[in-house]
């Protein structure tokens, strides 16, 4: 059976709190102070069960100017609203600006109470009641039922039982999200179970023994002990009031406006991007950057409102804002929010989250505002893909996806499944369920390819580039997981070639100009010239003009590619046949002696000098052709192969 919270609204001293108690038999002032000046400064909670059996829970709102904050706080997860108007008085401001915050919290259900029926005649009470019906008649309460009643006598109750009961039929059995959140709206401690939370349980479900956090704090906690409506209970469900202690957390490590979820499960903000509507009760325009308060859940935080589409929003208007916090806060899409003023303080606007972590956008960027103004009427697919758009190579867990979407687990793998099957969206990390979408990851491919294709440019004599050295190309923020998947994606498409550690455009081939052919067949006479006892590679640059020592190195590599060459030591290089030649002289004197000392090497290769001795020995030993062993060099016990 679904569980429906009851809240009242409307001005002070119109009988709010005296209708609950007529109604539940609970006195929900328990301040001294509210017994003393006879009004609700805080928050009241009762029970009321129904003539079906149904038992709803009951928020009493306090009306006073001064306490609306408060009243925000109660109106947050309210199902059925009564607003409370006393017939001797009729509407008064803040029946006004207690309306205008039940439409903002986008309550659909609700019915009138006039108060002090017993105050009043007939003629007086019809006036009234007309007065109210044109008052509410562009509000989601126009076909609401007016109920005179009289808290004092008892007359009407029943009826006022029975609208209560018909509207409870009515509220959808269908929340937000299956996750489980429980903004606090009063925190306590009690002899015996230590620090004791209550509020409104909006989403999910939590049971005895659970795991909790603490947000935007992120303290963790396991929940000790449930009670609803004053009966302890296992597991506490979406709609209830709760009640919840906690195993070891301190009185000061929680705070009305705070949220209670699984850990890990929100994320801390500090901005929203929203869809909201400045009341055209207004007196003046809202300019870009206002200082405001803004009200959601439980929490008041303070806010800029940065204007994405305009310089001001005149009274009545709507459109995409972003809300930038002096402190972080937690919620998810489709939240409902409301705005006050900063000074004077009054309730001027609200609406919908439509993103709960954005990041921070610049003004007047219409792929923003069109993207925005889209995402309000946006289904699941819709949201999904514009929130992947939006992540840029960073992409989204679906944890992330979740809060930026409003769905459940279940409904949120079947809209990932269409967008893959569509190739919208790509899995950057199964384990990790993370995905980007498909223009972002094009792009990173476009990045890749207009970077080789300037790199073979600016080198057209090198074969192509390392891998490694590509990935670092990209921003720092990009994992490798994603930099792998981009070039293995590119080869994949034939547009990119890998040959070893090096990567280059598949369209690439090194060419020689004319006057690099002929430096080419320079380097190369110089070093057959010189045969065993080439110069260094430096010597010979020293000795060439600025256009040819800048392109000797690439045409070096060329050589070494074509095996003309072969590279020995930094800045010494060897004809290949002349290593050739070595080797089977090499080959040959170990076959007939056991080992070779460096002396003997010098001998075998016709007495050179030392600078070349050593770097030969130990490149023959990189070959795998010989084993040193000590001082002297051994022949390796498996088949000779060429170099």
């Amino acid at each position: 059976m679904k569980e429906i919270i009851l809240g009242t609204a409307g001005h002070i001293d119109h009988g709010k709190t005296s209708l609950v108690r007529a109604l539940t038999g609970t006195d929900t002032d328990r301040l001294k102070e509210e017994k003393k000046r006879g009004i609700t400064i805080e928050l009241g909670f009762a029970a009321l069960d129904l003539p079906d059996g149904r038992r709803l829970g009951v928020v009493d709102v306090p009306g006073h100017e001064k306490f609306v904050k408060n009243m925000v706080a109660g109106a947050s997860g309210i199902d059925i609203v009564a607003m409370v108007i006393a017939a001797d008085e009729g509407i008064m401001p803040q029946t006004r600006e207690h309306l205008e915050i039940c439409s903002l919290l986008g309550i659909r259900h609700g019915l009138v109470v006039l108060t002090k029926r017993d105050m009043v005649d007939e003629d007086w009470l019809d006036m009234v009641t007309e007065d109210v019906r044109d008052f509410l008649s562009e509000s989601f309460l126009s076909e609401a039922p007016i109920i005179p009643v009289s808290s004092h006598t008892g007359e009407g109750m029943e009826e006022l039982i029975a609208a209560i009961s018909q509207l409870a039929s009515l509220v959808p059995d269908i929340r937000n999200t299956t996750v489980f959140r429980l903004p606090v709206d009063r925190v306590f401690t009690m002899k015996g179970f230590g620090t004791v939370i209550t509020g409104t349980l909006i989403s999910g479900s939590v049971s005895t023994g659970d795991t909790v956090m603490v947000y935007p704090a992120l303290t963790q906690s396991r929940v000790r002990g449930l009670q609803v409506h004053n009966q302890s209970v296992q597991t506490a469900v979406c709609g209830q009031r709760t009640a919840m202690n906690f195993q070891g957390l301190d009185l000061s490590e929680v705070q009305r406006g705070d949220v209670i979820a699984p850990p890990d499960a929100l994320k801390n903000t500090f901005m929203v991007d929203t869809d909201f509507q400045y009341l055209s009760s207004n007196e003046k325009p809202l300019k870009n950057r206002t200082r405001v308060r803004f009200h959601a859940g439980t929490s008041e935080i303070t806010a800029l409102a940065i204007l994405l589409d305009r310089d001001s929003m005149a009274p009545g208007e709507k459109g995409p804002v972003q809300f930038r916090f002096d402190t972080p806060m937690v919620c998810v899409r489709d939240d409902r929010y409301v705005v006050r003023s900063y000074s004077p303080v009054r309730t001027i606007g609200g609406g919908a989250i439509l993103n709960p972590v954005p990041q921070k956008h610049k003004r007047f960027q219409e792929k923003i505002i069109s993207g925005l103004s889209h995402l309000s009427e946006a289904g699941g697919e819709e949201a999904a893909a514009f929130h992947l758009l939006q992540a840029g190579p960073s992409g989204a867990t679906m944890s992330d996806l979740r809060l930026v979407t409003n769905l459940s687990e279940k409904q949120l793998t079947t809209v990932l499944q269409k967008l893959l099957s569509a190739r919208i969206i790509l899995v950057t990390d199964k384990e990790a369920k993370a995905y980007i979408h498909g223009e972002v990851f094009a792009q990173l491919c476009s990045f890749a390819t207009d970077y080789l294709s300037e790199y073979h440019r600016m080198h057209p004599l090198k074969e192509g580039i390392s891998k490694e050295e590509l990935k670092s190309k990209f921003p720092a923020y990009i994992q490798g997981r994603l930099l792998n998947q981009v070039l293995n994606q590119l080869v994949k498409d034939g547009e990119m070639v890998q040959q070893g550690d090096l990567v280059r455009l598949s369209s690439h081939k090194v060419a020689l100009q004319v006057d690099q052919e002929a430096l080419r067949s320079q380097i190369l006479r110089i070093y057959q010239e010189a045969g065993i006892t080439p110069p260094y590679f430096r010597e010979i640059i020293r000795n060439l003009d600025q256009a040819q020592a800048q392109a000797a190195p690439d045409v070096m590599q060329i050589l070494i590619r074509e095996k003309e060459m072969v590279r020995v030591k930094e800045d010494l290089f060897f004809p290949r046949p002349v290593l050739e030649e070595l080797q089977k002289k090499v080959i040959d004197f170990l076959l007939q002696n056991d080992d070779m000392n460096p002396t003997q090497f010098k001998d075998v290769c016709g007495g050179i000098a030392r600078k070349y001795v050593i770097p030969l020995m130990e490149y023959f030993d990189g070959t795998q052709l010989t084993i040193r062993v000590g001082d002297t060099r051994k022949l390796r016990k498996r088949d000779i192969r060429e170099v």
